[in-house]
């Protein structure tokens, strides 16, 4: 078993169900593109890391499906969410099969320069796998993190 620090570059020795480095540089990347489009508050590029047939189910329980009703969602979302940057950083990350990742994320709120600030921290778990268009997300829920210790 391996540790996150040799997939994820982070310091932490939690282990791990080993992922192929390659495959685990692609999840990064969704992530890192879902991140990047979040904080852009740019509804298409957020759709663009879900696959068509996406299932999606908010911190309130709300679930959304379908790639299409993820970018509407988004669209009437962004506008009334703060001007915080949030900072997603990968977890765990474990195989279910060769090509479907399981992807524990803490979502931590972060000023213009990257720095932690104080707000809510979120814990979401996707599950990406490797579609004909490339890596999407296919499936994913989030919750707040309750337990600073867990953050």
């Amino acid at each position: 078993m391996a540790t996150i620090s040799e997939f994820h570059g982070t310091s932490s020795d939690v282990p791990v169900d080993v992922v192929p480095a390659d495959v685990a540089a692609a999840v990064r990347d969704v992530v890192r593109g879902l991140q990047d489009a979040f904080n852009a508050k740019d509804a298409l590029a957020l759709g663009e890391c879900y696959a068509r047939n996406a299932t999606w189910t908010n911190a309130m329980g709300k679930r959304i499906t379908g790639r299409e009703e993820i970018v509407e969602t988004s669209r009437k979302v962004f506008p009334v969410l703060p001007d915080q940057p949030v900072r997603y950083e990968v977890v765990r990350m474990f195989a279910i099969r060769p090509e479907v990742i399981a992807v524990n994320v803490l979502q931590t709120p972060v000023s213009p320069a990257g720095d932690p600030v104080e707000g809510a921290k979120g814990a979401p778990l996707y599950v990406v796998s490797k579609e004909a268009d490339g890596w999407k997300i296919i499936a994913g829920m989030n919750g707040f993190v309750t337990d600073p210790a867990a953050g």
